[in-house]
């Protein structure tokens, strides 16, 4: 059992552009702190920067809606080029209203406008852009995994994380859309507790426990902090993906 957890945001991580070497950037700023990486290091880092690197961004004028975005639009109080957008992301729309479209992602997951964003970044007012989440989430944080035991030796796990809001709850907290290097989903099914019975359904989200606990230093707004090194984390090897955070729809009960 883990009786201690240390997270550090990594300081002066520079302002990310299309085809930068995200690999090369977390060494160096953990190179300003004295750090060098050993095995069983987690790097969680924010979604945005493997998006920007690898030049995820959409140019709103350059979308041409069809008519269920022009359609869908008005009911989500959405430009219809961002909802075109939205679907062309989603396989599914799940649940909507006024202000706010809940969309099964082609990736898996479950949640608010396809995971396209506006903030932190830089826009031409007369051609407009937005971010797209990452082509594939568990194959960066795979290839970024690589990079890093390449360059240090060291076999790290990687968080990627993104926010997302909860059903039943207010705000918004961290969460897992690519991982590599560790079991994300701890089975905890026949273990015991304290009083000696047998846990019969009991598993843990380490993934987004550790992916929201590095959201809180990352910040939401203006504080440039998009990689965490999170050490004591004592993580299982394995060699999956993030995608075993996703309920399967057969056991979805919120949804028909």
């Amino acid at each position: 059992m883990n009786q201690r957890l240390e997270l550090i945001a990594l300081p002066n991580f520079p302002m990310v552009e299309p085809g930068d070497d995200l690999v090369a950037m977390t060494l160096e700023s953990l190179a300003a702190l004295e750090i060098e990486l050993v095995d069983g290091d987690v790097l969680v880092a924010a979604q945005k920067i493997f998006s920007k690197a690898e030049n995820r961004y959409a140019y709103l004028n350059e979308i041409e809606p069809s008519s269920e975005a022009l359609k869908l639009a008005p009911q989500i109080e959405k430009d219809p080029r961002i909802t075109q957008l939205i679907l062309d992301e989603s396989v599914e729309v799940v649940a909507q209203r006024p202000g706010a479209v809940i969309v099964e992602h082609r990736l898996g997951y479950v949640h608010a406008n396809a995971g396209i964003d506006q903030s932190n970044i830089t826009s031409d007012d007369k051609n407009p852009r937005v971010l797209l989440l990452p082509e594939d989430s568990d194959r960066s944080a795979a290839q970024y995994r690589d990079g890093i035991k390449t360059k240090t030796g060291a076999s790290v796990c990687v968080i990627i994380n993104d926010s997302a809001g909860r059903a039943w709850r207010n705000g918004t907290l961290g969460y897992t859309i690519g991982s590599a290097g560790f079991e994300p989903v701890m089975d905890m099914v026949g273990e015991k507790d304290l009083f000696d019975r047998v846990m019969e359904v009991t598993e843990v989200a380490v993934a987004d426990e550790l992916a929201a606990a590095a959201s809180f230093l990352m910040g939401q707004a203006s504080e440039g902090a998009p990689v965490v090194l999170v050490r004591g984390a004592t993580l299982r090897y394995a060699d999956v993906d993030s995608k075993k955070l996703i309920r399967q729809r057969s056991q979805d009960l919120f949804r028909d």
